[in-house]
């Protein structure tokens, strides 16, 4: 059994990495502001992958199909719409529902196939189903022997 020194450094940070990481807990990002004025915050997704494909769930609850745009480019994914405007009649004690414009972009690992996109929405819930492009997709290589 060897004997190993000691170094009082070895588990330290770097201060690049302390810094960052200080930097991204800290932040408040511009649309979560947003939301507190009563307009739309982000859209909030679960992304996860099966198999040979994609899922993108994104909660929309209120919104009819019709307001919601989905289109695919290359590896990126873009989810547009609009809520419909308040009435501003009424007298809001605090308003968290979101209204007026909103977009997505997610940017998944592989290249996607637009043309097999599939898109349904139930119950407030739209859930995209996006392949990997053929050529992002693992395939199997027969192993030969020489002779």
């Amino acid at each position: 059994m060897a004997l190993a020194r000691w170094d009082p450094f070895q588990d330290l940070m770097p201060l690049r990495s302390v810094m960052n990481e200080l930097l991204e807990q800290s932040l408040v990002r511009p649309e979560r502001l947003r939301g507190l004025m009563g307009t739309m915050t982000a859209l909030p997704l679960d992304v996860y992958a099966e198999n040979d494909h994609y899922v993108i769930e994104a909660a929309l609850p209120g919104l009819s199909p019709e307001n919601v745009n989905v289109s695919v480019l290359g590896s990126q994914v873009t989810i547009t719409g609009e809520y419909p405007a308040a009435d501003e009649k009424r007298n809001y004690l605090f308003r968290e529902r979101p209204v007026g414009r909103f977009e997505r972009t997610i940017t998944l690992p592989t290249e996607l196939d637009a043309d097999a996109a599939q898109a349904r929405y139930e119950h407030g819930l739209l859930r995209l189903t996006v392949p990997k492009a053929a050529a992002a997709r693992p395939r199997r290589i027969t192993v030969t022997a020489s002779k």
